[in-house]
């Protein structure tokens, strides 16, 4: 295997304008095949013709696929969500701010135990991001052992 790429699934023809938002905050290359466009095209209604069948964003080790539905509704939940870790605080936080235009901040950016910068948003897409900054080495807590035990 040489990379896992996330994948998207948009109701009502956003995929396009979806995917365009993403390309506007990561840079990258878009790629995007419509219906028209691909080998199934004589065989969806003329009306689907323009929803995304297939694209790729691919912007450094970024990658993530997206489409239109054409055979059911998207069931937008809490089941998958885009984990980031970035570079810099800075980049955190700028990624942060354009995903939550439009959007619902769950949590702030904000240091975390474990040594990182973490918040949480959901764009205006319906789509959950988790974005983390490790900022220190995460260290692991001491072993139990019975002598400290018996001092509880």
């Amino acid at each position: 295997m040489t990379q896992l790429s996330p994948f998207l699934r948009f109701n009502d023809g956003t995929c396009r304008e979806a995917m365009e938002f993403y390309k506007g905050i990561f840079g990258g290359k878009l790629q995007v095949m419509t219906v028209g466009e691909s080998p199934m095209t004589a065989d969806m209604p003329a009306d689907k013709h323009n929803l995304v069948m297939h694209s790729m964003l691919t912007a450094g080790k970024v990658a993530f696929v997206g489409m239109d539905m054409m055979r059911d509704k998207a069931i937008v939940g809490d089941n998958v969500g885009m984990a980031l870790d970035c570079g810099s605080e800075k980049e955190l936080k700028t990624v942060f701010a354009a995903l939550a235009d439009g959007g619902d901040v769950f949590m702030q950016p904000e240091e975390m135990f474990w040594g990182g910068v973490f918040g949480v948003v959901t764009d205006k897409y319906g789509v959950e991001w988790m974005l983390n900054f490790q900022k220190k080495v995460m260290k692991k807590p001491a072993k139990a052992t019975k002598a400290n035990m018996s001092k509880r």
